[in-house]
């Protein structure tokens, strides 16, 4: 099986893929958004706000990071996968992190 390639630098990959609109929207994303009243011009216009908060450089179709964006009050979560090679970003799924499972910072995981 051929080496997966990872981006040199995550955030400034996704950022690139999302000003240039290399963006693929997964199905699944599609049917969160709207559910969760989250707009695809939220994820793109958050681009500059982007930090990783957790990387799975190992899932299953590409490697994907889940990253903390803000737009004005918003804080949410969005899952991008990363395809270097294609030098696109696949939007997997956005939400709002839940206080229970997040600390205040919304970066780290609380204790289970």
């Amino acid at each position: 099986m051929a080496e997966r390639k990872l981006p040199d630098d995550t955030v400034a990959f996704i950022r690139g893929c999302l000003r240039g609109g290399q963006v693929l929207w997964t199905y699944h994303v599609n049917m969160r958004l709207g559910q969760r009243f989250i707009l695809r011009e939220t994820i793109i216009n958050a681009a500059e706000s982007y930090e990783i908060v957790e990387a799975y450089p190992e899932d299953k179709y590409f490697p994907s990071y889940l990253l903390l964006g803000r737009v004005g009050e918003e804080v949410f979560h969005a899952l991008f996968g990363a395809d270097v090679e294609g030098h696109n970003v696949r939007v997997v799924t956005a939400y709002y992190p839940n206080p229970e499972e997040w600390e205040a910072d919304r970066k780290t995981r609380r204790p289970k």
